[in-house]
Parts: structure tokens; C-alpha cells; sequence
């Protein structure tokens, strides 16, 4: 039986959940909160607390063959090692492929230049830096019991419910300019169908970006949204006067092109939605529906 353990059921971890139950998997997966652990358990999978304070208990473990975990990284880098490396460990033999979401802010800045799996980590941020240090927590457990984790530095992540068609229905939307500035990004059904080609050729110890064809400028993403609703363009805001939060604000920070030939060459991806374009036009025909 093949059953996968998520810690933490986000965005992406819930798509490939729901991709590997309709083939029969079964799923367990992490909350906070006895209350997030209970809308686990009503979405039919088996739900477990973990904040992160203290190990989660042996029986979560039982059967489990496959691991993903895109907890964020805390003081201690990452909360799963820190709280259960010796559960870990112990079942490398029986854990047969596990993977870290990272993200490829572990790149930092490249002044739009491109970037592969084998680019220097020189992060520019406090978050990218965590991100670092949770990636090599995870190596160092893999070299030293052979817990066959696999790194997936994700790109910025939309799909249903989190992509720029909605903020330009609600309003929301704003054209940032910022000469130079690119960003990658990936659908989530993508994310999935790059987790379970590793599944299916795994190779312990490997690091994967997880990025469309083609890095843009954000704009440009905004420019075609409103062109798929027949809305305005909204109008241009120098990034200098854009009001953004030091959230946003950071995400400026770096400008690179992220390759994704590994996921071809070495997963054998096709990706479905190879651009913003395809992704946001299937999405928009979801809203219509």
C-alpha cells in the first residue's frame, strides 16, 4: 500500500493529496490545530496535529512510504528535522521518496540572468536564508542515515483560487513596473505532476527547480488577466511609489530567470501549462463556467 504523509496541507501539498487519492493512496497529513487536524480527517484522510513544539507521535508514521513537507522553516530551520529527526531516521528504509517544497529564493539576485540547480545559493533575504538552512538539514540527514529526500525549489505558485484573474475581478490588481524585474512562475497541477515524476524516478539527494518555459515581467501577467476578462489594463505604478507591504516589497528583491530543463531531461515533464498564458486561459474558462 502506498500512503503519503504531508506535513502541512497547503496549497500545493493539497492538489497532489487529492491527484494521489483518486488512485487509491492513502492520505495523512499535518495541522497546527485540532481544528485543521478534524478538517483533515472530513476531507477523508487521516489528520494529525504538529506545531512544530514537539515530535509527532510514532503512529503517524506507520505504513507511510511517501513524505512531503512544506512546512516553513522557524528559528531552528526546519521544524519537521528539528522535532523528529530520530523518527526520520529510523525509517529510511521504509520511507522510499520524501521531498522538501523549497523555493528558488534560494537563488537570490541575478539581475534577470538565468539560474539552474547547480547556481551558488547567495539568497538576499532572511526567508531565502532559512530556506537554505532547511535544505541542508535535509541533505545532511540523507548523507548520514540515506532518508531519500529530494529538494523542489518551487517558483511563484498560482492556480485556483490564488492567481491575478481574481484580483483584477475584485479590483485589486496593480501593474508594478520595475525596469529589468522578471519572475518565474508554475501552476499548481504542475507542482503535482513534477512530485510524482520524482516519485517515479527517484533520486535521492537531487534538487529541482519547478518553473514554467518563461520567466516575465510581473505585469505582463496582469496585462494579459484583464485581457482575458475583457477588463482594463490597470495603470502603471512605478515601483518606487507603489505602496507595498515589505512582504511584497521583498519579493522584488530578486530578478532571475530559473531554468527547468532537470524536470525534462531527468523527470521526463511535460508540463501543462508551459506559460502564464495557457494557465491563466484555462483558469479563466473556469470562472466563466
Amino acid at each position: 500500500m502506498t500512503h503519503l504523509l504531508c506535513f502541512g496541507l497547503g496549497f500545493s501539498a493539497r492538489v497532489l493529496a487529492a491527484r494521489l487519492a483518486a488512485r487509491g493512496w492513502t492520505i495523512s497529513a499535518t495541522s497546527r490545530t485540532a481544528a485543521g487536524a478534524a478538517a483533515i480527517a472530513a476531507m477523508g484522510y487521516r489528520g494529525w496535529i504538529f506545531d512544530g513544539t514537539s515530535p509527532l507521535g510514532d503512529a503517524a508514521f506507520d505504513g507511510v512510504t511517501h513524505i512531503v513537507n512544506s512546512a516553513p522553516p522557524g528559528a531552528e530551520g526546519d521544524p519537521v528535522i528539528a522535532r523528529n529527526r530520530p523518527q526520520l531516521a529510523a525509517r529510511a528504509r521504509q520511507v522510499t521518496w520524501a521531498a522538501y517544497l523549497s523555493t528558488t529564493g534560494v537563488y537570490g539576485d541575478h539581475a534577470g540572468g538565468w539560474v539552474d540547480e547547480d547556481t551558488p545559493l547567495t539568497p538576499n533575504t532572511e526567508r531565502g536564508w532559512k530556506r537554505v538552512e532547511a535544505e541542508t538539514q535535509w541533505l545532511d540527514l540523507w548523507r548520514e542515515s540515506g532518508f531519500p529526500i529530494h529538494l523542489f525549489r518551487l517558483a511563484g505558485i498560482y492556480g485556483p483560487g490564488r492567481n491575478q484573474l481574481l484580483s483584477i475581478r475584485d479590483g485589486s490588481a496593480r501593474r508594478v513596473i520595475k525596469p529589468g524585474q522578471v519572475f518565474s512562475r508554475i501552476h499548481v497541477e504542475d507542482i503535482a505532476r513534477v512530485l510524482e515524476a520524482s516519485m517515479a524516478y527517484p533520486h535521492p539527494g537531487r534538487a529541482y527547480n519547478v518553473c514554467d518555459d518563461e520567466a516575465c515581467p510581473p505585469q505582463d501577467v496582469i496585462a494579459y488577466a484583464a485581457e482575458l476578462l475583457g477588463r482594463p489594463v490597470p495603470h502603471d505604478i512605478p515601483f518606487a511609489e507603489a505602496d507595498l507591504s515589505p512582504m511584497a516589497r521583498s519579493f522584488y528583491a530578486d530578478s532571475k530567470r530559473v531554468s527547468n530543463a532537470r524536470i525534462r531531461s531527468e523527470l521526463g515533464v511535460t508540463l501543462a501549462y508551459p506559460t502564464y498564458r495557457e494557465g491563466l486561459t484555462a483558469l479563466a474558462k473556469g470562472l466563466k463556467d
